[in-house]
């Protein structure tokens, strides 16, 4: 593996529930190499989801250091920390977070409109986007036109398309039946293993989380486990 994409270093979250204040991450400090596969597990309330939107750039640390590709953005005021954002990750939702009244192509589209990019540029990314997933047959297709795997491998289209350093993913395979995950996992792993991308997913799943290289186990805000991820 290469230098950290990712370095955290005594990192502390809480969130206050009416005059309850609730640490959800303690004292995390851990590095992810750049075009590592990483699965963060832990039961329900651990912090993981948490971890992941601190990593994104979605919320911001108590205290402690996080810089990612270099940058700290924890310093980062919040309209420079979206620009950051759109730049440097890609998400990938449970439920997919498609617009249902626009097509497959349309909504791969959506962050190159934030882009100096022009029609022709972008329509040539987004069909090699939709190719890449296995789509390019069903870019004209409406959300509710297409079944749950193939709606989320539009939004890994859509993830992928700004070419973004990191590829961050939140229960991925959670809405799909064993298949539909199984070609979701897939194809996260040819995103890894051909394209170099560097992605984190947070996962319930042992079937998921063993297609990742790397898998960190979370508990009541602490990393408690460091280890390889054993492959099926």
């Amino acid at each position: 593996m290469s230098e950290p994409v990712v370095e955290i270093r005594n990192l502390v979250k809480s969130y206050r529930r009416g005059d309850q204040v609730v640490e959800v991450l303690r004292d995390i400090t851990l590095d992810i190499a750049s075009g590592d596969f990483m699965a963060l597990m832990g039961p329900s309330g651990s912090g993981k989801s948490t971890l992941l939107n601190l990593i994104a750039g979605i919320d911001k640390p108590d205290s402690g250091a996080l810089r990612v590709g270099g940058v700290d953005i924890v310093s980062l005021g919040e309209a420079e920390l979206a620009d950051w954002r759109s730049a440097n990750v890609g998400f990938i939702f449970q439920f997919y977070n498609l617009m249902p009244v626009l097509s497959a192509f349309e909504n791969v589209e959506l962050p190159l409109l934030l882009t100096r990019l022009g029609a022709a540029e972008r329509r040539e990314h987004v069909n090699t986007a939709l190719s890449m997933v296995g789509l390019a047959d069903r870019m004209a297709h409406y959300p509710s036109e297409l079944s749950g795997g193939q709606q989320q491998r539009v939004a890994i289209a859509r993830a992928i398309i700004t070419d973004p350093a990191i590829l961050v993913a939140d229960e991925p395979t959670g809405d799909l039946d064993r298949t539909s995950a199984d070609e979701i996992l897939k194809l996260m792993e040819r995103l890894n293993s051909e394209m170099g991308k560097t992605i984190i997913m947070v996962t319930h799943d042992p079937y998921a989380a063993q297609r990742a290289r790397r898998v960190q186990q979370l508990e009541k805000g602490i990393l408690v486990s460091d280890g390889i991820a054993q492959h099926a």
